[in-house]
């Protein structure tokens, strides 16, 4: 196993940051320090790529989760295109568990020596993959260029480029707030994913902000099957608005409503998050908070362009979403109240 910056981390009985640093020659780290980093270097064989001969392949990795889920492609479509502007050559690996890990493609990127990685929706979203974060440290202290898009946990210098979901799900309950409802659902993914975190706290926020009291939140998987089942519990519970954490949720979620002989805006008011998607086509058109795909793209190949060299914090660059307002929402039912003694 070759070996990573944790495990000279280790033996030199120092951070991971303090072993960057040594490697890309910053201040900060006394010499008695520096010397046993360098031993431990040494003794395990760790050889920095250097920026100079990555770029000189021109090829930059970008690792997906899945391409089931529109996002993804979406992604990478605005993502390949300003680096083939730049000159790049983007290599596409596609993350899964039945196939190679994210772990497995970065020793493949390090092996053929890309000048770049961005990582959409990685092992940074995940709070519980502490372990696997410093692979993201030892990307920079090899020499490679390095941006995390949707997924930087706390603490981590990596440079990063996320949309702001809070804001995503605080813009739905306003939206529907505003359309009448009063028993708004939240139906979202792991909590253990940063995205998912920081939906529930827009969605708090944006109760709060609504005067709504009442909390209806379901935590079930990303997906179509997810949605169905989150919108199911949601339901029993008496929502008549539902935010969900994927365009995908709100499909399942839009079945879920028609299964329970309801329809969608009627009864059910139903927003999706992404908008990467068909949404204008499906059935009814599906209201959706976008993210700003073209400029998330931009900002992260502009990253990748100039990493930042000196110490201080490592950039994360934050952008609002826009709701996108179609069919799949209305106003809420207004149930007839029965007269006195009836």
């Amino acid at each position: 196993m070759k070996p990573r910056l944790r495990h000279v981390a280790d033996l030199a009985g120092v951070s991971q940051a303090t072993v960057s640093r040594v490697l890309n020659g910053k201040p900060g780290v006394s010499e008695t320090t520096r010397r046993e980093v360098l031993r431990a270097l040494n003794q395990l064989g760790y050889e920095p790529v250097g920026v100079a001969r990555a770029r000189r392949r021109g090829l930059v990795g970008l690792i997906v989760p899945e391409l089931d889920n529109p996002v993804f492609p979406r992604f990478a479509q605005a993502l390949e295109s300003r680096l083939a502007g730049e000159g790049l050559t983007t290599v596409l690996c596609t993350s899964t568990p039945a196939g190679m890990v994210e772990s497995d493609y970065l020793d493949v990127l390090l092996d053929h020596a890309v000048a770049g990685v961005v990582i959409v929706s990685g092992l940074g979203a995940d709070t519980t993959a502490h372990d696997d974060h410093g692979r993201y440290l030892d990307l920079l202290a090899r020499g490679v260029a390095t941006v995390l898009v949707n997924g930087r946990p706390q603490g981590l210098e990596v440079p990063s480029v996320t949309v702001d979901h809070r804001a995503a799900a605080q813009q739905g309950v306003a939206h529907l707030a505003a359309l009448g409802h009063r028993r708004i659902g939240l139906a979202v993914g792991p909590r253990r994913y940063l995205p998912s975190i920081e939906l529930a706290e827009g969605y708090r926020r944006g109760l709060a902000e609504a005067g709504l009291p009442t909390e209806l939140v379901s935590e079930t998987l990303y997906g179509i099957e997810g949605g169905h089942a989150a919108a199911t519990q949601l339901l029993a519970r008496g929502a008549t608005g539902i935010v969900c954490g994927s365009d995908l949720m709100a499909l399942g979620a839009i079945r879920a409503v028609r299964e329970a002989g309801l329809q969608v805006p009627a009864d059910v008011s139903v927003i999706g998050f992404d908008d990467a998607g068909p949404n204008p086509y499906v059935h009814p058109p599906l209201t959706s908070v976008q993210q700003p795909f073209e400029a998330m793209a931009q900002a992260a190949v502009q990253l990748l362009n100039e990493q930042p060299v000196e110490d201080g914090p490592m950039p994360e660059l934050r952008f609002r979403p826009e709701l996108v307002v179609r069919a799949s929402t209305g106003p809420a039912r207004v149930v007839a109240q029965q007269p006195a003694g009836a």
